[in-house]
């Protein structure tokens, strides 16, 4: 179920529609965010309380054979998610908490539609979710407690909107980090540590719904937060809509103008894969290129 929630309409304040959401698919969600960011004029912010499955998402220019122990994913059958934005690589499950912000380059005063200014205005204000609790700070790209990790972050900007969207660690299981590679580029304060020195648990610091509520109050000191309530089956979504499947005796492949869809059909894995193919030609040529590289990946 999703919910839009929240509507106060304060002077001289942006409007922000507030989405919430428990156990949401985080495919899915990639997909509602895309959507969003480029089909909708509004201002957003989807909050989902974990996803209802472990899975590993990779940013958009992220090397599955240098990022993700294969043979682990294929033996435990974790789904393999490359995203629309940048940022590195993690494994996602009940555990994590998913805030994103999608808006219009104008919405927020003083913010240029560039990663750093965009981070640092959300640094501001996850500053002001976090205050008295923890040594909080933005390290580089990450949200820290101390200097351990419990934040990932990821941007996307077109010409006229951004999103930035976080993965928040408030708990998570140690055996999964072993299927995420130590990558070869990392923040320097880092400092050679393994997953689970370099990471750290949110709920050491505060409850998991006192957090997704203060993060509500830090966006009502900054925006006007909509309140409604609706089905995701209301909201318009032109990529649903223009939705085909194409298959093979070995692959099936799930499309769309802005997303494409690989899986790995032998009931051992399921590879998904997220392009922006600008034609019909460009996106066959990409299925072709992706079909390949899942024989070279998983022969």
């Amino acid at each position: 179920m999703v919910m839009v929630v929240g509507k106060a309409r304060e002077v001289g304040m942006p409007l922000m529609k507030l989405i919430r959401l428990k156990g949401f698919p985080i495919l899915e969600q990639l997909h509602l965010e895309e959507r969003l960011l480029r089909t909708s004029s509004h201002n957003w912010c989807l909050i989902n309380d974990g996803t209802n499955s472990p899975a590993i998402v990779m940013g958009l220019s992220g090397k599955l054979s240098e990022l993700v122990e294969v043979r682990s994913v294929l033996r435990d059958q974790i789904p393999v998610i490359k995203r629309f934005t940048g940022g590195g690589t993690v494994i996602v499950d009940q555990g994590t908490v998913f805030v994103t912000l999608i808006c219009n380059k104008d919405a927020v005063p003083h913010v240029q539609p560039f990663p750093r200014s965009i981070m640092e205005w959300s640094g501001l204000l996850y500053g002001q979710v976090f205050e008295g609790n923890g040594d909080f700070h933005l390290r580089e790209n990450d949200y820290v407690f101390g200097n351990r990790k419990f934040g990932g972050n990821a941007q996307s900007i077109t010409k006229q909107r951004w999103v930035h969207h976080t993965s928040f660690l408030w708990d998570y299981e140690i055996k999964n980090m072993s299927y995420l590679k130590f990558p070869a580029k990392t923040p320097k304060y880092r400092l050679a540590r393994d997953h689970t020195d370099f990471v750290c648990r949110m709920k050491e610091f505060l409850p998991r719904s006192e957090f997704m509520q203060r993060t509500i109050d830090a966006l009502g000191s900054r925006f006007s937060l909509e309140t409604a309530s609706a089905n995701l089956e209301d909201l318009d979504d032109p990529f649903r809509k223009e939705f085909t499947v194409l298959g093979s005796d070995d692959f099936g492949f799930a499309t769309s103008p802005s997303l494409a869809v690989c899986c790995f059909a032998a009931n051992v894995h399921h590879f998904s894969s997220l392009v922006r193919p600008n034609s019909d030609s460009t996106r066959k040529a990409r299925i072709c290129a992706l079909h390949k590289l899942l024989h070279e990946t998983f022969s």
